[in-house]
C-alpha cells in the first residue's frame, strides 16, 4: 500500500452509496488558493430536507420545507464562518463554539475539547470539523470526534494538523459507507488532489456523490494573494 497515493475525488467516492458528510480541505495545484468543500447526504426524510444558502463568507443550512422538520437541532447549523484569518467548516454546530473559541483567544482544539459526537443512537454520528488559516503562510486543521464504543459512553476526540502542499487535499468524511448501524469513518484524512479549477474539482464531488443520497454541496477557493473568494453552491432541491 502507498500511504502517500493521492486520488481525485472521483476514486474517493464513486461506487459508495453513503459516506455522510464531508470536508475536504487543501490547496490548488497551482499554489494560488486555499480550498475547501463541505457536502451533506441523507436517507431519511428529515436528512434530506436540506438546502444550503451563502451570505458573504458564512454559508447556512435551512429546511426545504419547514413544514416536515421533526428535528431542527442537527439539522439548522451554519457549516461555515470567518474569524479573521480563520475559515470554519464543520458537519454541526460546533461552528459556532469554534468560532467563539478564536474569537476568545482560544484554540481549534479547546473548542472541540468541549464538544462531543451527535446524540443520535446507533449511529452516533462523527462531529467533522477544519479550520483554514490563511494568514502568512496558508496551514489547516482537522479533527473528528466520534464514539469510542456501540453504547456512546466514551468520546474519542482526534486531531490532524497540516501544512498546506500544492494539489494535495485531505478529505475526512463522517460515515465509511452504508449500514446499519452506520459504521464511524476510520483513520486518517485521505489523501486527494486538489485541481487549479473550482468547477472541475466541483464537479468531480457532485457527480460522484450517490444520486439518491446526495443533497448539498458547496466549495470555495480563496486567493492566498488577498483577493475575493470565488465559490459554487449546488442544492438538489430548489429553494421554497
Amino acid at each position: 500500500m502507498d500511504v502517500y497515493e493521492i486520488k481525485t475525488m472521483k476514486q474517493r467516492l464513486t461506487g459508495n452509496s453513503y459516506v455522510g458528510r464531508g470536508i475536504v480541505v487543501g490547496k490548488s495545484s497551482n499554489s494560488k488558493n486555499a480550498v475547501f468543500a463541505y457536502f451533506i447526504m441523507g436517507r431519511s426524510e428529515n436528512s434530506r430536507n436540506r438546502i444550503f444558502t451563502e451570505n458573504g463568507d458564512e454559508v447556512t443550512i435551512y429546511p426545504y420545507d419547514a413544514s416536515k422538520v421533526s428535528d431542527p437541532s442537527l439539522i439548522i447549523y451554519s457549516p461555515v464562518r470567518k474569524h479573521g484569518s480563520f475559515t470554519i467548516v464543520t458537519n454541526g454546530d460546533q461552528t459556532d463554539t469554534i468560532y467563539d473559541s478564536l474569537a476568545g483567544g482560544k484554540t481549534f482544539e479547546d473548542a472541540l475539547r468541549t464538544r462531543y459526537f451527535e446524540p443520535d443512537k446507533p449511529n452516533f454520528t462523527p462531529r467533522i470539523s477544519a479550520v483554514l488559516d490563511i494568514g502568512n503562510e496558508f496551514s489547516y486543521k482537522m479533527s473528528i470526534l466520534k464514539s469510542g464504543d456501540k453504547n456512546g459512553s466514551v468520546c474519542f476526540r482526534q486531531f490532524f494538523e497540516y501544512t498546506a502542499v500544492n494539489g494535495l487535499g485531505h478529505f475526512i468524511h463522517t460515515y465509511v459507507c452504508d449500514g446499519e448501524p452506520i459504521p464511524t469513518f476510520v483513520g486518517e484524512p485521505e489523501r486527494v488532489y486538489i485541481p487549479d479549477s473550482i468547477d472541475e474539482f466541483t464537479d468531480s464531488i457532485w457527480s460522484s456523490l450517490d444520486p439518491d443520497n446526495k443533497i448539498s454541496l458547496y466549495v470555495r477557493y480563496i486567493p492566498l494573494d488577498g483577493s475575493a473568494h470565488t465559490s459554487r453552491l449546488i442544492n438538489k432541491f430548489s429553494k421554497k
